[in-house]
């Protein structure tokens, strides 16, 4: 063999070598970053000086922080994130740093949160399931553009059609989140959130810096393209001081079923005198949130008396719901201890959804989580 040949030869062994390394190099790099093998590490979050005077009322639950934290939060814009309450969903992330929670049966007696963040960061939400119609209604209540983070949503055509619906508002041009639209890092599968295995549904999360990076490159940040700021219709709460330890009563409990005798979802709130707040319990357990370790608990827990019907959409088992939330219902508002009966009004889709006592006095609620509680109008309410 010639010296011409041997070169050759050669020359093209180490091209292939060199070549195979850089694609094993490439295609290792992109199989970590499409899907991790690893749970994702959630962010050390933000960090605001505690020591600092709490003047400054969030908009969205009226709780004061520093002057720090507002500049925060007013760069951006409300989040809305839908998770889950499935049994193997469980411990949840997040739940405990939202400024209000909507809580609704999706199916099957199965309830869900639209968590909605702005004053706080959250670090790691989830897990994060689909939109439903009468979450959407909710969410509007935030501004024309709010965000709106989901894994997909129903779709089958009729009055549940929540994928139709956002298509409609033009909300997928700008605020929609879904998961379906945007890769990962944004959106993450964690196989074992809990340390076990759980079907796949109950495994994607996100966390609010992420979801409000990416509105940020969509230009959404407190303003939209056009200057217009997300709170120039926004209708804030009325909200008071926690009334005082000696005039708090000693207990209170509040026991809700959504669905009559479908223990594992019902709720307990479990009123504190010292702390003047409620600690939850779901399905018999302390309700604890995944990035704290410690049991959610809520200032303000309203109990908002909704008509429940099935959509008809010919849907599986038609499971699809619907909520009567625009007009008038009950409400049942629990604070410091006590009980307040009034009433619930909301016009329209963007209405703001307004509580009433007996008197036609708007409600002025504790500062700190809102709780609302959409149950259907054969929805168990126990008190004692």
């Amino acid at each position: 063999m010639s010296k011409n040949t041997i070169l050759s030869v050669a020359l093209i062994i180490i091209t292939y070598i060199v070549s195979a390394e850089i694609s094993y190099a490439i295609f290792s790099q992109s199989a970590k970053t499409s899907e991790p093998l690893e749970p994702p590490v959630a962010s050390d979050g933000l960090s605001f000086d505690d020591s600092l005077p709490k003047t400054e009322p969030c908009p969205l639950n009226g709780q004061k922080y520093s002057k720090q934290q507002r500049q925060w939060w007013e760069k951006h814009r409300p989040l809305g994130v839908m998770i889950e309450n499935h049994e193997e969903s469980r411990p949840q992330a997040g739940l405990s740093s939202a400024d209000f929670i909507y809580e609704a049966v999706a199916e099957g007696a199965i309830t869900r949160f639209l968590a909605v963040f702005y004053c706080n960061d959250a670090e790691l939400v989830g897990p994060v399931r689909s939109a439903r119609t009468y979450f959407l209604d909710w969410i509007s209540e935030y501004g024309d553009y709010p965000l709106y983070a989901h894994v997909g949503g129903a779709n089958t055509p009729g009055p549940a059609n929540a994928l139709g619906q956002i298509a409609d508002y033009e909300w997928n041009m700008y605020n929609d989140l879904s998961q379906f639209n945007l890769s990962y890092p944004t959106f993450k599968r964690i196989e074992s959130p809990n340390g076990r295995q759980v079907a796949t549904e109950h495994t994607m999360f996100s966390t609010t810096e992420e979801l409000w990076r990416v509105a940020d490159k969509r230009k959404l940040t407190n303003v939209n393209e056009d200057k217009e700021s997300w709170d120039e219709d926004f209708v804030e709460y009325k909200f008071k001081d926690d009334a005082k330890e000696a005039d708090r009563p000693l207990s209170q409990l509040i026991h809700l079923e959504f669905w009559e005798d479908y223990n594992q979802y019902a709720v307990d709130w479990t009123y504190d005198k010292t702390s003047n707040s409620y600690k939850r319990a779901n399905g018999g357990k302390p309700h604890i949130d995944k990035n704290t370790g410690k049991e959610i608990t809520a200032k303000n827990i309203v109990v908002l008396s909704m008509i429940e019907t099935h959509a008809n959409d010919g849907y599986e088992n038609n499971v699809h719901l619907l909520y009567k939330n625009k007009g008038t219902g009950k409400a049942r508002v629990f604070m410091d201890g006590e009980e307040i009966v009034g009433t619930w009004t909301k016009d329209d889709r963007t209405s703001r959804t307004l509580i009433f006592d007996s008197n036609g006095e708007q409600i002025k609620f504790n500062r700190g989580l809102l709780w609302f509680e959409i149950l259907p109008t054969t929805g168990v309410v126990n008190v004692s």
